[in-house]
C-alpha cells in the first residue's frame, strides 16, 4: 500500500530529534502555557514574518477565537468559500455568525475575487479567504475589497505553513500567508505540512491588540491566575505540542521543497493524461500540502488505484453548503456551480515529503494504464 500520508515515516527520520524534546518535556513536568510554547510562539512568528504569534488548541480555534476578537457577534455575517474543510463554517457559527459562500476561481480553486462584492451586505464584518490545498488565494484584491468596506480579513493558512503570496509574480519578492490580512490561522493536526502529535493551532497578527484578546480569550480571559477580565475559552496550544513543532519548524522548509519537486514530477509525469492537475498560479508560491488531480470518472479512477494499492482521499465531497449541518441556510444546488462540479471530480492522490520518487511515478504509470485499458 502507498498511503496518502505516513506520519510514522517522518518521525523515523527525525526520531533523535523528537524524542529528547518529548521526554525532556515530560521530565520539566510543565505541561500548559510554559517555555515551550512561549518559544515556539516566537520562533512561528519570526518564520512567519509576523510580529506576534498565539498558540492555541486547534485550527478551527484559532479561526474562533480570531472571529471573536474582531467583534464579531450575533447577526453578523462572514464570507468564506464553501469548497473548504467544514471547521471554517464551523467556527463562524461557533461566533454566532452566518457564513456567506462565494464561489472559486476554477484554476487556484480559491475564493474568486471577482465574485466577491456581490456577497458584501450591511452585515457583512470579515471575510475568511481559505488557502486551500497550500496554495495562496488571491490576497490583493481580497484585501482591496475588505478595506473599501471596513471588513476584517481573517486568513484560514491551516492547509498552508510557508506558502508565500507573490503580489508581483512569479519574480517578486513574496510574503508568506498569514501575514497579509489582520489575522492568520494556523493548524497543526498530525497530516499538516507542519504538524504535531494530536490537535494544535496558532495565531498571527502584526495587530498587538488582537493578540493580546486572543491571548485572554485562549486561557479563561485571565489576565493572570484566577483574574478575569474578560470571558475566555479554554483553548491552549500543550508543552509538548509547542516541543515535537520547535524541532520540525527547523524542517519545514526542506519539506516544503521536497513536496514541491514531487508535484513537479507528478505535473510532468501526467502532462498528456485527461486528468487534470493542480495549477500554480502565478501570485502563490505553493506547498502542496495535498496534490489534487480531477477527472469526470473520479469514482472509477480512485477503486482503480484502491486496487493497485494506492490510497487516495476526496478533500472534499460534500461542499459545506449543501451539507445537512447547514441546511438552515436554505442555499440551493446550483448556487455555487464551480464549487459543486469539482466536487463530483476531485480526487487526491500521495505527495508527503517521506513519498520515494519510484513510489511518486508508480502512482501516475498506474493514472495512465488505467486510461489506456
Amino acid at each position: 500500500m502507498i498511503p496518502i500520508f505516513d506520519a510514522s515515516r517522518q518521525y523515523q527520520s527525525i526520531k533523535d530529534e523528537i524524542d529528547p524534546a518529548l521526554f525532556g518535556t515530560i521530565r520539566a513536568g510543565w505541561f500548559i502555557l510554559g517555555p515551550k510554547v512561549k518559544r515556539f510562539e516566537k520562533e512561528f512568528a519570526r518564520y512567519c514574518g509576523a510580529k506576534f504569534a498565539v498558540g492555541v488548541g486547534s485550527g478551527t480555534e484559532a479561526l474562533h477565537l480570531s472571529l471573536v476578537a474582531a467583534g464579531i457577534k450575533d447577526g453578523d455575517e462572514v464570507i468564506t468559500t464553501a469548497n473548504t474543510a467544514v471547521p471554517t463554517a464551523c467556527a463562524i457559527t461557533f461566533a454566532n455568525a452566518k457564513p456567506v459562500f462565494v464561489d472559486i476561481d476554477p484554476r487556484s480553486y480559491n475564493m474568486d475575487p471577482n465574485l466577491l462584492k456581490r456577497k458584501i451586505t450591511k452585515r457583512t464584518k470579515a471575510i475568511i479567504p481559505v488557502h486551500l490545498y497550500g496554495q495562496s488565494a488571491d490576497m490583493g484584491p481580497i484585501n482591496r475589497i475588505a478595506k473599501e468596506h471596513g471588513l476584517f480579513v481573517i486568513e484560514d493558512a491551516c492547509q498552508a505553513h510557508g506558502t508565500e503570496y507573490l503580489p508581483a509574480g512569479r519574480h517578486g519578492k513574496g510574503k508568506k500567508v498569514g501575514t497579509i490580512g489582520d489575522m492568520g490561522c494556523f493548524s497543526f493536526y498530525p497530516s499538516k505540512n507542519l504538524g504535531c502529535y494530536g490537535d494544535g493551532g496558532m495565531v498571527v497578527t502584526n495587530n498587538e491588540k488582537l493578540a493580546e484578546k486572543i491571548w485572554l480569550l485562549r486561557n479563561y480571559g485571565q489576565e493572570k491566575r484566577y483574574y478575569h477580565i474578560t470571558k475566555g475559552f479554554n483553548s491552549r496550544l500543550d508543552e509538548i505540542q509547542a516541543a515535537v513543532l520547535s524541532v520540525k519548524l527547523k524542517h519545514l522548509d526542506k519539506w516544503n521543497k521536497r513536496r514541491r519537486k514531487l508535484a513537479s514530477m507528478y505535473d510532468s509525469l501526467l502532462k498528456h493524461s485527461s486528468v487534470s492537475t493542480p495549477v500554480e498560479m502565478g501570485y502563490s508560491k505553493h506547498i502542496y500540502h495535498l496534490y489534487v488531480i480531477r477527472s469526470k470518472k473520479r469514482n472509477e479512477l480512485q477503486k482503480h488505484l484502491t486496487d493497485k494499492g494506492i490510497q487516495t482521499n476526496i478533500h472534499y465531497p460534500v461542499p459545506i453548503h449543501l451539507q445537512k449541518a447547514y441546511r438552515e441556510l436554505k442555499i440551493a444546488k446550483g448556487s455555487l456551480p464551480v464549487t459543486e462540479r469539482y466536487a463530483s471530480q476531485i480526487l487526491s492522490i500521495p505527495l508527503f515529503p517521506e513519498l520515494k520518487d519510484e513510489e511518486a511515478r508508480y502512482v501516475a504509470d498506474t493514472i495512465l494504464k488505467w486510461e489506456n485499458k
